[in-house]
C-alpha cells in the first residue's frame, strides 16, 4: 500500500476538487478561471558547496498561489521526491486552507529537490541558506512568509531567517515563521499541528458522542505533527494502537506511550547533536512488528495519516477498516480514495481544516513578531483553540446542513471567501 508518486496528475486532482465546489457554489467564470492557476511561480537551482570541496546544485521552487486575502502563507519542503507539481499543489491547498480557518493569507510553498539526510550538518546549513538567497526576492513579511515543512526543523528556519536578515540589511523576523523561540519564534508553534488535528478529533467525537478512552487509533507517520498529535491525543484519553516511520510500523492493543518511543527514538540524535533523528518506531520493545503500509489496513476507529500525499488511493482504498480518517498530512487521500470512501459511508476529516493549527500560530507569530510582543504559551494555545474549534465548527455543522461531505464543507467554505474577496476587488466581467 505504498505512496503513489504520480506528481503529474496531482495538481490536476486538486483542480478537479476545485471544479466541483466552483460548480456548486456557482462560483462567477472570472473567479473559477484566476484560481485554476497560481500567481507566482519561481524555480531556482541552489549551489551548495559540499564538505569534501565539490560543487553540487539542487532544483528548488516558490509557489504563490491566489494571494487576494493576504501574503503568501506555506512552508518549505527538503525531500527526495519535491517537484513543481507538487509544489504548485501544496500552495494551492495552502490558499484554501488558510481561507477556512479565516486567516489574512494566501497559498505559498517552497521546497528543494534533495535527501537532506544525506547531508553533513554544514552543507544542510548551505543549503538552507542558499534557498534562502535564491527567493529573498520574492519573500517578505507583505508579500510571501515561509514557514517549517518536511525535513525543515526549528533549526534549519533558524538558518533561514538569518540568511534572509543578512541580505535584508536588518532584523525582519516577521519574514519567516516557525523559527526557534530565541530568534523570536512563538511559543506552542512546534506542537500546533498537532495539537491543532486533535482539536478536530474532538469535535468529531463530540458530534458522534464518541468517548476518547473508548476510540482506537492508528497513526501513520511520526515526524513533528504525528509526534505531538499522538502525545496529545494519549494524554486525553484516546488509545494509540499503532504507529508507523518510514522504516515500518508497531502495533499493540493494549496502547502505546509515544513520548516512551519518542525518547528511545531520538536519544542517539540528542548525544551526536544531529538535526535529524536516525531511528525508528520499530525500536520500540514489547510490540507486534508490522510492515509499513499495514497499518493502513489496521480495524481501527480512526486512521490518522501523517506521513505525505497520495498514501490511500484508487489501488488501495478497499483495504482501509479504518471507521474514520483524520487528514494531519497534506493531501493524504486522492480524489478517487475520497468518492469511494464517501459511497463506503466513512468520514474523512480534510486536511484543509484538520493541519491547520500549525499556520494558525505561524500568524500569530508573524503578528508577534510585527508588534514586538510576546505572547505565553497557554495563550497561544488558548487562542488556537478557540480559532480552530470555532472554524471547525462551521465546517461540520454546514457537512450535516447540506448533506455533503466535510471535505467539501470546508472547501465550499474556504472558497467561498477566497471568491468573495476577488469579486470585491473588482476586474471580474459581469455576465449577466
Amino acid at each position: 500500500m505504498s505512496r503513489q508518486k504520480d506528481h503529474a496528475n496531482l495538481f490536476d486532482d486538486a483542480r478537479s476538487r476545485l471544479e466541483e465546489v466552483c460548480e456548486a457554489l456557482e462560483v462567477h467564470d472570472d473567479v473559477r478561471e484566476r484560481l485554476m492557476q497560481p500567481s507566482l511561480s519561481l524555480q531556482v537551482s541552489v549551489s551548495v558547496r559540499m564538505d569534501d570541496g565539490s560543487l553540487r546544485v539542487f532544483p528548488g521552487w516558490r509557489v504563490q498561489y491566489d494571494t487576494t486575502l493576504g501574503p503568501a502563507k506555506g512552508g518549505i519542503r527538503f525531500h527526495p521526491d519535491v517537484n513543481q507539481e507538487e509544489v504548485t499543489t501544496l500552495s494551492f491547498w495552502m490558499a484554501v486552507k488558510c481561507a477556512v480557518v479565516d486567516l489574512p493569507y494566501g497559498g505559498g510553498k517552497g521546497g528543494v529537490k534533495v535527501d537532506p539526510k544525506r547531508l553533513s550538518r554544514l552543507e544542510l546549513e548551505r543549503l538552507a541558506r542558499g534557498y534562502i538567497r535564491a527567493v529573498a526576492d520574492i519573500m517578505g513579511p507583505d508579500r510571501d512568509i515561509p514557514a517549517p515543512d518536511v525535513n525543515t526543523n526549528a533549526t534549519v528556519i533558524g538558518w533561514m531567517a538569518d540568511e534572509y536578515d543578512h541580505l535584508a540589511r536588518r532584523k525582519v523576523p516577521a519574514a519567516i515563521t516557525g523559527k526557534p523561540t530565541a530568534l523570536r519564534g512563538s511559543y506552542g508553534r512546534v506542537a500546533a499541528t498537532g495539537r491543532g488535528a486533535l482539536h478536530v478529533l474532538d469535535l468529531w467525537a463530540e458530534q458522534e458522542q464518541r468517548k476518547p478512552e473508548d476510540t482506537t487509533v492508528a497513526i501513520q507517520g511520526f515526524g513533528n505533527a504525528a509526534y505531538h498529535f499522538a502525545r496529545l491525543a494519549h494524554e486525553r484519553g484516546y488509545r494509540i494502537v499503532a504507529l508507523s516511520d518510514s522504516k515500518g510500523a508497531i502495533r499493540s492493543e493494549n496502547g502505546l506511550d509515544p513520548d516512551a518511543i519518542m525518547e528511545r527514538k531520538t536519544q542517539n540524535q540528542r548525544l551526536h547533536d544531529l538535526v535529524y533523528c536516525d531511528e525508528s518506531v520499530c525500536i520500540a520493545e514489547d510490540v507486534e512488528h508490522l510492515d509499513r503500509d499495514d497499518l493502513l489496513a489496521l480495524d481501527v476507529d480512526v486512521l490518522a495519516l501523517a506521513a505525505l500525499e497520495n498514501q490511500i488511493h484508487a489501488n488501495n482504498v478497499d483495504q482501509v477498516q479504518a471507521r474514520a480518517l483524520l487528514e494531519i498530512a497534506n493531501g493524504p487521500v486522492s480524489s478517487q480514495a475520497d468518492e469511494r470512501l464517501n459511497e463506503r459511508g466513512v468520514p474523512v476529516l480534510p486536511d484543509v481544516l484538520v493541519n491547520t493549527g500549525g499556520v494558525i500560530v505561524s500568524y500569530y507569530e508573524w503578528m508577534q513578531n510585527l508588534t514586538g510582543e510576546r505572547w505565553s504559551e497557554e495563550t497561544i494555545n488558548e487562542r488556537l483553540k478557540e480559532q480552530i474549534v470555532r472554524e471547525g465548527r462551521r465546517v461540520l455543522e454546514r457537512a450535516e446542513r447540506e448533506d455533503i461531505s466535510y471535505r467539501q464543507a470546508a472547501y465550499r467554505q474556504g472558497i467561498e471567501r477566497i471568491a468573495e474577496g476577488i469579486l470585491e476587488r473588482g476586474n471580474c466581467q459581469d455576465t449577466e
